[in-house]
């Protein structure tokens, strides 16, 4: 299963692209943003495999990415309604919209009726929250930065440089974070924070999201 991929844009029309690795292989992704050709981009993946198809849907973050595996697995949301509702309300409407119940949010978006806007709500309102431990940052490379070939290695594996932000790691912005998180999944924080000060002792931890997946593995 394709995670990730880096490489150069090839081609680009803001309905789909092709980014070409360092293999020489050019994977054509469905995105719903022009990116500059002949750039390098770095793009989320969530790969369908069907019996006689396989379809690459990019995203510019971890948790878009998450936000939409989360429709897919709602009864009768398939990949293009689900990338219709990311594409034309965002992930933050989504999220809002589940939460208080507006259908006529979620039919705004091609091919998802009042039927189905209804199941997303029924099936996603206790799960909805979850995308936020996800990053909403985007990834870049550096042009002197050697692209890697996501398919060999783990997604955890993979370094990259978040556009402004300091390489250095800050454990106690990283404790902030993640804190939020799981405050916003319902979970006290005086129950949180003796867990997760345990875990950044023992573990190398460089992402809030690290830290909130091992925070809940011990809850």
């Amino acid at each position: 299963m394709i995670g990730f991929l880096c490489g150069e844009i090839i081609f680009s029309d803001g309905v789909e692209c092709v980014i070409q690795t360092t293999s020489g292989i050019g994977y054509q992704v469905f995105y719903n943003k022009v990116l500059v050709e002949g750039s390098q981009a770095a793009i989320y993946i969530s790969h369908i495999i069907k019996e006689d198809s396989e379809t690459l849907y990019g995203f510019h973050s971890l948790r878009t990415k998450k936000l939409f595996e989360l429709l897919l697995t709602v009864n009768g949301v398939g990949p293009k309604s689900a990338y219709a509702l990311i594409s034309n309300l965002g992930v933050n409407d989504i999220i809002n919209a589940v939460k208080l119940e507006a259908k006529n949010t979620l039919t705004k978006a091609p091919g998802v009726g009042a039927k189905s806007a209804a199941q997303i709500i029924l099936d996603l309102s206790s799960k909805i929250d979850r995308v936020k431990m996800y990053s909403d940052s985007s990834k870049t490379v550096r042009a002197s930065t050697p692209i890697v070939q996501p398919e060999l290695i783990e997604m955890e594996e993979l370094v990259y440089v978040e556009n402004n932000i300091s390489t250095g790691i800050n454990h106690h912005e990283i404790l902030n974070d993640a804190l939020m998180a799981c405050k916003e999944l319902g979970f006290k924080e005086d129950k949180i924070i003796p867990i997760a000060q345990k875990i950044l002792g023992a573990n190398n931890i460089s992402k809030p999201e690290q830290l909130i997946h091992l925070v809940l593995r011990e809850i």
